[in-house]
């Protein structure tokens, strides 16, 4: 059994951070560069992380399966980062920042890391702005903000509908500063497919390279995963198509737990489904939220009808009558829920029925299309280009859609894994979120983790190990997982089935939309284990996998993210089922409340739950961390 030692520090809340800094053990300048860090992944938590360790002195390798960093999928998260600077004197403050966020993940997260995360928001603004991301300005000037959900402040700074991209930017711009100067060894291209364990310590990785498909060994004294999350299981999300779990799955089976992996976040303004033949969805950014507003007509027969022929008196501004509250800034999974039960009454929108409106002909007539356009233009312009249909004549259609994933590998405070050595940072680890993330607060624990957190506390765990101390490649550890990643591959390659890989990820993709979802039973969950069972002995009786491993070869990449794909459902269905509870995103049918709001069992589920692994074909060991909530009370969370 995995031992579990979360290492929060004690005192008061608002000391905790302070005090650990103080307390923890440091490594000299000197020394600094006697340590090598491998650090995988480049997005935002990626190279803030790799640039400010080779800042430190730290010799750093970088690992991204890309061809450049800025490729990563950060990029794509559009509406803004939170931080409790309170610029527009509306109350704010770092105190409300964590319970909001702790509120947010109903519960389910720890107080320490969350009031941690609270207090570096502020300090993450700063860093941006003096490496020029152009942050949106009020006119005189000052950043400007704009409210997301689950909150009652303004709080969000943004750079149009491009924030993610500009954060990006400006962290790559630390990475390359770094490479030019010798701190870090860059590697495109590569993608790890083996963490190396040597005597209880991660001390390495196994690589292959995509474009010649050589696979190399790599050592180093700690080894960080900061590689995202794993929305892909679904198939169609709004990920990018190369996102996958391959790096924190194989840490897994190496020996870190996995925690939480039930809890997903499901968006509400994703462009609806059109059709099988999609290879991804399209978000539209929360951001518009502040301006659009959310409804369904009041009558099914109004449904398929022009909406801007349907009159105010027939439409239902659904959130805005269930929530007023927070109204159209309700959290996402609250959101997404209440669009799902539209739908099943039969009042959703679209060819499909599985839509809602949102609707900017309020925000139009206030600020003018002009006012509407300069906010959030490019977000406009992205609908366009898929639906061929005008937001500013119409409303825009969304549904829910998966999109984040709130559960990860196990961390203590440190962000160091079960595993010594293993450290986790951002979407990749579970520590933050609980069971439902606000908006814009992706990019500011990404962004936390990699500048404000790591470069103290990797320095903990490496003033024990003695400099120069890293195991040589030659090892039988490195050797061992050299041929495990080699046997996987003769395996995919040698098969000679008749589908191809696509074929078996569309087909997991709906057994976990419809077991594992917005929406969980018992019985579903069964359903879905067996099926995702049946479907992954089928996968590897019967996929085809052409070409060769020693090239470039995208069939076999996919294959092998779609084989960890396939044992990762059926772990996210076994989580879902053993949590007889609703809680933000892990949303149970038999454990509501008769307004259809979660009901939560704090006094047998207030843990988390790290799932270890024990062998192939072996159900995994279930360990628990208790919660231990001194400084707030778990309520019950409401938006009303």
């Amino acid at each position: 059994m995995a031992k579990l030692d979360s290492k929060i520090p004690s005192g008061p809340l608002a000391d905790k951070w302070r005090k650990h800094k103080t307390e923890i053990k440091l490594v000299n300048p000197a020394n600094k560069r006697k340590y090598e860090i491998i650090v995988v992944g480049a997005g935002l938590a990626g190279s803030s992380a790799a640039a400010t360790l080779a800042e430190l002195g730290y010799k750093v390798k970088n690992f991204v399966f890309h061809d450049s960093p800025r490729r990563a999928h950060s990029i794509a998260a559009q509406g803004g980062i939170n931080a409790a600077k309170n610029y527009q004197n509306d109350g704010d403050s770092v105190y409300r920042l964590f319970y909001d966020t702790l509120k947010g993940g109903d519960y389910r997260a720890r107080e320490g890391n969350v009031h941690r995360l609270a207090e570096v928001s502020v300090n993450i603004i700063d860093q941006c702005a003096a490496q020029g991301v152009p942050f949106a300005r009020e006119y005189g000037g000052l950043l400007a903000n704009r409210s997301f959900g689950g909150a009652q402040v303004s709080r969000t700074f943004y750079a149009r509908g491009q924030t993610g991209q500009q954060l990006l930017l400006g962290a790559y711009s630390a990475l390359s500063r770094m490479i030019g100067q010798g701190g870090v060894e860059m590697h495109n291209n590569s993608e790890m497919l083996d963490l190396v364990v040597v005597d209880g310590h991660a001390k390495g990785i196994i690589v292959r390279d995509l474009i010649t498909g050589a696979i190399t060994r790599h050592s180093a004294d700690a080894v960080v995963l900061a590689t995202g999350g794993y929305g892909n299981v679904a198939n169609l999300s709004t990920y990018a198509r190369q996102s996958n779990a391959t790096a924190i799955w194989r840490a897994y089976k190496r020996g870190a737990c996995f925690a939480n992996p039930c809890y997903t976040q499901i968006h509400p303004t994703c462009i609806p489904v059109s059709g099988d033949y999609q290879s991804k969805l399209t978000l539209m950014s929360e951001s518009l939220r502040n301006d659009g507003r959310i409804w369904v007509p009041k009558k099914k027969e109004d449904c398929k009808k022009d909406p801007n022929t349907i009159p105010e008196e027939d439409r239902d501004y659904y959130l805005e009558r269930i929530y007023p509250s927070f109204g159209n800034l309700a959290p996402r999974d609250v959101s997404s829920r209440a669009a799902k039960r539209m739908c099943d009454e039969g009042r959703g929108v679209g060819e499909t029925g599985l839509g809602v409106y949102l609707d900017f002909s309020d925000a139009i007539k206030r600020l003018s299309e002009a006012g509407v356009r300069e906010r959030y233009g490019n977000l406009f312009d992205i609908y366009h280009e898929i639906t061929n249909e005008s937001a500013y004549k119409t409303p825009m259609r969304i549904f829910p859609a998966y999109h984040y994933t709130m559960g990860g590998l196990w961390v203590d405070y440190n962000l160091m894994s079960n595993v010594p050595g293993l450290f986790v940072l951002g979407e990749a680890n579970f520590s933050d979120h609980g069971a439902n993330r606000l908006g814009a607060s992706a990019l500011m624990q990404g962004l936390a983790d990699g500048y404000f957190v790591i470069p103290y506390t990797i320095g903990d765990y490496l003033a024990g190990q003695k400099p120069g101390s890293r195991p040589k490649t030659d090892g039988a550890e490195f050797k061992q997982a050299e041929e495990n990643v080699s046997s996987m591959t003769r395996r995919l390659l040698d098969n000679k089935g008749k589908e191809p890989v696509s074929h078996f990820h569309k087909r997991l993709g709906k057994h976990m939309w419809n077991y594992c979802g917005m929406s969980r039973t018992k019985e579903g969950l069964e359903k879905g284990m067996r099926e995702i069972v049946a479907l992954r002995e089928e996968f590897w009786a019967n996929v085809r996998v052409p070409g060769s491993a020693d090239t470039l070869n995208q069939s076999l990449e996919q294959a092998g993210r779609v084989a960890d794909f396939l044992e990762l459902g059926e772990l996210m269905c076994r989580d879902a089922l053993t949590r007889e509870e609703s809680c933000g995103g892990h949303f149970r049918e038999e454990y509501q409340y008769p307004d259809g709001e979660c009901k939560r069992d704090d006094e047998k589920f207030g843990h988390v739950a790290a799932w270890e692994y024990q062998g192939e074909g072996k159900t995994p060991l279930r360990n628990t961390e208790p919660l231990n909530y001194e400084f707030t009370k778990m309520s019950v969370r409401s938006y009303k």
